[in-house]
C-alpha cells in the first residue's frame, strides 16, 4: 500500500487510536490539538498540592462490555479494579443512586421487599401515561411524583437548563429504579480505572515512530490541502465555521477546592434540590481508592450553556439542534478528503468505550477504503 500522509485534529481517544492504527499501517501521521496536552475531556494530572490524580475536565469511568476495547486499553495502560457509586443529598438526606430497593426503603421510612416495593412504585406511579412523550412523562409513568420530585426533576434541571416538560423521553432510557439493593452504578462486564491516569495511557498510544505530534496548534480548513486525508474530531459546526449557526451544547464549572482528609466519603454526591446551584461534588482521590492521600481535591460542578469561548461536554440534540445538524451533516457528506469522528465531530454523547469502538472501526474501514482505492465516507458513524 502507498504511504499516505493523514492528519488528525484533536488528540483524544479518537485522534489517538486512529492515529495509532495508521502508523502502525506505515503510514506518515500528524496530530494537532489546539490544548497543551493530549487525552482531551479524559486529561488526568496530580494536583501539586495534594498528590491527588485529578479528572481536570470532570470525573470519567472507564466501563465496557466490549472485550476487544477492554484488551486495547490494557495494552497501554494498568486499569485497577474500581466499582463506581454514587450518592446523593436530597430533602436533607443521602441516599444511594440508582434508585434502588434502600434507597426506596430509606425515602418512604419503610422495610419493603423487592415485591411489596414493586407493588408500591406500580400504585403510586402514573399509568394514565400510556405512551411516554417527555423526560417527565417518563419519569412520573416508571416512579411516580415523590421519586422523581426527590431525585431527577431538579437535578435534570440543573443538568440541561429547560424544564423536564421540554426534554424527551429518550434521555431517561431504561427504568430509572432497581428492585434490590445492588447500587453499583454500572453493570458492564469490564470495569476499571488506569492506575497512571487517562493522559498517560492516551501518551503511550502514541507513542510511535510514524507519529508526528503538534499541541497547542490550532487547525485550519487550508491545512487539509497538503494531507491525503482528514480525521476531524473537533467540533462539526466548527469545521464549516459555524456557519449555519452553533450546535447546541451545554457546559461545565468546575469550583475547585482541596480539604485535609475525606471530605464527602464518596466520589461522587449528587445534590437533587432545585435551590442547591451545582448538581455534584466530585471528590477525586475516590476515584484510585489503591493511593493514600492525607489531603484531598474537590470539584463542585456547575452546568449551564455553551458560549463560544466554552468547552462543549453534553449535546443538546433538541429539536432544533437536529435540524441544523441535518445541514452540517450534508455539507460534510459533499466535503471529501475528511472523515468526521468522535463526540464532537458526529455531535453525539458518547462513552470511551464506544469512542474507542468507533475509532478502531473507523480506521479499519479507512484501510480498507485506500487498499480498494474508493473514497472513504464523511461519517464511518452516521450522526442521524
Amino acid at each position: 500500500m502507498t504511504e499516505l500522509n493523514l492528519l488528525m485534529v484533536g488528540a483524544g481517544l479518537s485522534g489517538a487510536v486512529i492515529g495509532r492504527m495508521m502508523a502502525e499501517a506505515g503510514h506518515k501521521v500528524t496530530i494537532l490539538d489546539e490544548r497543551d496536552h493530549v487525552a482531551g475531556n479524559c486529561h488526568t494530572e496530580r494536583d501539586a498540592e495534594t498528590g491527588v490524580l485529578v479528572h481536570i475536565y470532570g470525573p470519567h469511568i472507564f466501563h465496557t462490555d466490549d472485550a476487544e476495547v477492554w484488551e486495547y486499553v490494557n495494552r497501554f495502560e494498568t486499569f485497577l479494579p474500581y466499582n463506581h457509586r454514587v450518592k446523593t443529598t436530597s430533602q436533607g438526606q443521602v441516599f444511594s443512586l440508582p434508585i434502588n430497593l434502600h434507597t426506596i426503603n430509606q425515602y418512604y421510612g419503610k422495610t419493603m421487599r423487592p415485591d411489596e416495593a414493586r407493588a408500591h412504585i406500580a400504585e403510586i406511579a402514573d399509568t394514565s401515561i400510556e405512551t411516554p412523550q417527555t423526560f417527565e412523562e417518563q419519569a412520573l409513568r416508571f416512579v411516580g411524583p415523590d421519586l422523581y420530585e426527590a431525585f431527577l426533576k431538579g437535578y435534570t434541571m440543573k443538568q440541561w437548563g429547560v424544564s423536564p416538560t421540554d426534554l424527551p423521553a429518550s434521555i431517561l432510557k431504561r427504568l430509572p429504579v432497581r428492585f434490590n439493593y445492588d447500587d453499583h452504578y454500572f453493570f458492564h462486564q469490564f470495569k476499571g480505572m488506569p492506575q497512571d491516569g487517562y493522559t498517560a495511557m492516551v501518551e503511550r498510544i502514541l507513542d510511535h515512530p510514524g507519529i508526528d505530534l503538534r499541541l497547542g496548534q490550532r487547525f485550519s480548513r487550508e491545512m487539509a490541502e497538503r494531507f491525503d486525508h482528514v480525521f476531524y474530531s473537533g467540533p462539526l459546526d466548527g469545521y464549516f465555521d459555524y456557519a449555519l449557526g452553533r450546535l447546541g451544547y451545554r457546559t461545565l464549572d468546575f469550583e475547585k477546592f482541596t480539604e485535609i482528609g475525606d471530605y464527602q466519603g464518596c466520589a461522587v454526591m449528587n445534590y437533587g434540590d432545585p435551590d442547591v446551584p451545582y448538581t455534584r461534588i466530585t471528590e477525586h482521590k475516590h476515584f484510585a481508592p489503591w493511593e493514600d492521600h492525607e489531603g484531598t481535591v474537590c470539584y463542585r460542578e456547575y452546568s449551564r450553556a455553551c458560549g463560544a469561548d466554552d468547552i462543549p461536554y453534553y449535546p443538546i440534540r433538541l429539536m432544533g439542534e437536529m435540524e441544523m445538524l441535518g445541514r452540517y451533516v450534508e455539507h460534510a457528506n459533499q466535503e471529501g478528503g475528511v472523515t468526521f469522528v468522535g463526540r464532537l465531530g458526529t455531535y453525539r454523547y458518547l462513552d470511551m468505550d464506544v469512542t474507542i469502538r468507533e475509532a478502531l472501526d473507523t480506521g479499519r474501514a479507512f484501510l480498507k477504503h485506500a487498499a480498494d482505492g474508493t473514497q472513504m465516507p464523511a461519517f464511518s458513524k452516521p450522526p442521524l
